[in-house]
């Protein structure tokens, strides 16, 4: 498989299949959001969008990054969100770099969001579908987030069928900024729990697969087929 590792400023061009990572902490807030019973996340464009799609539908769940805010109902925190009922609802998502980096591929044939907690179904779910080239969009920090990059090499491994220990990519992305500006309350908006939480390894069974869905771009969970006897899960 052909890999590239890109930040988002590096996309020249739309990729045929994306891999969109973002650990601390969108998409592992994403993977929580489905693991509460959401339905669907809609990736808003900006803050004023994610509030006129909450204006327009109120039953909706806003987040965004950062502290509690005026309209949104919730914040970019794993940690903070895991204790909601989010059952059948739908969850509209704003974040710095993650839901950038999903929108700036958002004509690409195959667009996955990703992080440690959803590694091997995304690796899983590209080894189904024969991907022979594959971009890894790092989000965080223009391309150079070491926790990123660090399970963006970790997933392309696993779908490569290489080796799948992840021992050196996990300390990775634990020594990262972001986990120390997380951990020393640098980062508002978060809970104590944050970091431990997105350095969960496959905690949840789904890869999020992103589409077009009318004007929107929309996350949603795809059950990725199970690891085969014998072979690299």
């Amino acid at each position: 498989m052909e890999t590239r590792f890109l930040g988002i400023a590096e996309l020249t061009r739309t990729p045929s299949v994306a891999v969109v990572v973002d650990v601390m902490r969108a998409f592992t807030v994403a993977a929580w959001a489905f693991g509460r019973g959401a339905e669907k996340i809609v990736l808003a464009e900006s803050l004023t969008d994610a509030l006129a799609l909450k204006a327009r539908c109120p039953d909706w769940v806003a987040l965004k990054d950062g502290p509690p805010a005026p309209g949104f109902d919730a914040v970019n925190s794993p940690g903070l969100l895991r204790s909601l009922d989010l059952g059948g609802r739908t969850v509209v998502q704003k974040t710095t770099a993650g839901t950038v980096g999903a929108l700036a591929v958002k004509e690409a044939s195959l667009v996955l969001c990703a992080g440690f907690v959803v590694a091997g179904a995304t690796a899983r779910l590209l080894r189904q579908r024969g991907c022979d080239a594959v971009t890894f969009v790092v989000t965080g920090e223009e391309g150079r987030a070491e926790e990123d990059l660090a399970c963006a090499q970790y997933i392309a491994r696993r779908a490569d069928g290489g080796g799948a220990d992840a021992t050196a990519f996990l300390r990775r992305a634990a020594d990262s900024r972001a986990a120390a500006e997380l951990t020393e309350g640098v980062r508002q908006g978060a809970h104590p729990d944050d970091v431990a939480l997105c350095l969960e390894l496959d905690r949840f069974p789904f890869a999020m697969v992103a589409s077009r869905e009318d004007s929107l771009m929309v996350l949603r969970p795809y059950a990725a087929p199970s690891p085969a006897d014998g072979t690299p899960a």
